[in-house]
């Protein structure tokens, strides 16, 4: 596989490699020799990374496989230190960098090739202001300036393994664990026959296998995808749910804060002490799980583990999260619990069981990349474990172990979910095999964004091939006091949509005051 990258670098032009390795297949290793291979050629390196968190083990990696760190590039970077490496990647005395999607529009004199680690990450797409998703980006990037990519993954995009079977891409494969190391065995808790406690989210099975893990003097990592407490707080007296102001959302409870959040614009409040509505002071339950929660469980249940939660909101910010990761890498940990954050390219060498708590909370989404999503999300955390050597095991609690997700899951056979997916897709005209594009209307007025997103549907051009769906209120249909309409258009794939978008907004009425026309390309999201 190393030969492959160096050889693609040394023929320069042009190329586009689909790194496809297990979890703990050595990945990062492999692409290091084609990054060694553009460095000794003279020419500049840009990695991409989905998690700014990912970057300060990154970086030792780098350090002692170069002698030197690479710069960085992302949010948390200060302002002086981006003009400085703004300007070193102009001049090029910085060659190499690593770096969120934004690292992707740095000035590069000498770039020779572009690495997207972790390339099926839906961070690599950015959905506010200007649209784009940086893996499309860097292979748009690569074919007009003419030098290799390689795009790296345990759970590659549906995208990126259809244009290697297609023969667009290179596909190399990684089927086995460095060093013989052995995937974790994995089964399913079927939760309707092994329901938890009342009032607890954990499973009997699954409390067992902590206990064991933890007197084998070994880690155990228990993954929920839901940041703070509770995703609901209500009234049992009068059925009150608190709602954010500006969002058809509810608020987050978070209660290491003490507060309720909402994760869409950001609004917070004190958490009450008795019902605002009719206000009973013994009435308010929190309805649901999330880590904050499951954490208050494992610390009853496990009062002498050494317990940490890992989420991208928890105070201290990045560098809370560099030092959280060191610890558990260390062994200063006992229970891992933690969202998606802990799923991505982490190596903890003592964690030998991973417990998913609700394995089926990907597949309720409305969205054609639902099964996908949770396949690339459990694979990858399940991943987490044995990555070491020895024995390790993964167990998902799921009420639809039937579900063909969970059974691809549990038996291993990744092929076989592609391979039913890539057909479903075809079937129904989905991208990769077709094109769509989301347009989302919005305004401070719901009438006169209804009637606005009524008059821009009716100025659609006439044309045989494209469908058009709606416009529909979205499933989130107030964000940040914005309500909001959504239309879909559907194409097939050698359909010039360019042109058929720009012909659209030039016969549509413009939109005066607040109102908004944003357009998705390729939209990921459907909310």
């Amino acid at each position: 596989a190393a030969d492959a990258l160096r050889k693609a670098v040394a023929e320069g032009g042009f190329s586009v490699t689909l790194l496809d390795g297990i979890t703990g297949s050595g990945k990062t290793e492999v692409y290091f020799e084609a990054v060694a291979a553009a460095l000794d050629a003279g020419r500049q390196v840009l990695i991409l990374i989905p998690e700014i968190a990912l970057t300060g083990a990154f970086l030792e990696r780098f350090a002692a496989r170069f002698g030197t760190a690479p710069a960085e590039w992302h949010s948390e970077v200060a302002p002086r230190l981006r003009d400085r490496v703004w300007r070193g990647v102009a001049t090029g005395t910085i060659r190499a960098v690593i770096g969120a999607r934004s690292a992707l529009f740095l000035p590069f004199r000498e770039l020779g090739l572009v690495v997207v680690d972790e390339e099926h990450d839906l961070a690599y797409k950015q959905e506010d202001r200007v649209f784009y998703n940086a893996r499309d980006m860097a292979v748009v990037r690569g074919h007009l300036a003419g030098f290799p990519l390689v795009l790296s993954s345990a759970t590659p995009s549906i995208e990126s393994r259809v244009n290697a079977d297609s023969g667009r891409y290179r596909r190399i494969v990684l089927s086995d664990r460095y060093a013989e190391a052995k995937l974790p065995e994995i089964a399913s808790i079927d939760m309707r026959a092994n329901p938890p406690e009342r009032g607890r989210f954990l499973s009997p099975p699954l409390v067992t296998a902590v206990a064991e893990t933890l007197e084998q003097k070994q880690q155990a990592l228990l993954f929920l995808n839901r940041r703070g407490y509770a995703p609901l707080t209500l009234c049992r007296t009068c059925g009150h749910r608190f709602q954010c102001p500006n969002c058809s959302t509810w608020l987050v409870e978070h209660r290491f804060r003490g507060a309720l959040l909402c994760h869409h614009c950001g609004h917070s409040e004190p958490r009450p002490d008795h019902c605002p509505n009719c206000g009973d002071t013994e009435s308010l339950v929190a309805v649901g799980p999330g880590v904050e929660r499951l954490a208050e469980e494992v610390a009853a249940r496990f009062p002498e583990a050494r317990t940490i939660v890992m989420s991208s909101d928890m105070a201290g910010g990045i560098q809370r999260l560099r030092l959280d990761l060191q610890a558990i890498a260390k062994g200063e940990v006992d229970i891992v619990i933690g969202t998606q954050l802990v799923a991505k390219g982490h190596n903890f060498p003592l964690l030998t069981l991973v417990g998913v708590v609700d394995g089926d909370l990907g597949l309720a989404f409305g969205d054609m990349r639902a099964a996908e999503r949770t396949f690339q999300l459990l694979s990858q955390v399940t991943g987490r474990a044995g990555r070491a050597g020895g024995a390790s095991r993964a167990l998902l609690q799921t009420y639809a172990p039937e579900h063909p997700v969970i059974r691809a899951i549990v038996s291993g056979d990744r092929e076989a979910f592609y391979k039913s997916e890539i057909a479903a897709r075809r079937a129904a005209g989905l991208p990769p095999f077709g094109r769509l594009v989301g347009i989302v209307i919005s305004g401070i007025d719901r009438g006169e964004t209804q009637g606005y997103a009524g008059a821009f549907r009716r100025a659609e051009p006439q044309a045989e091939s494209i469908q058009v769906l709606g416009p529909a209120e979205a499933p989130l249909a107030v964000i940040r006091g914005r309500h909001r309409f959504r239309l879909l258009v559907q194409a097939p794939r050698n359909t010039d949509i360019q042109t058929f978008l720009r012909d659209w907004l030039a016969a549509a009425p413009r939109p005066r005051g607040n109102l908004r026309v944003q357009i998705d390309i390729d939209p990921q999201s459907f909310m």
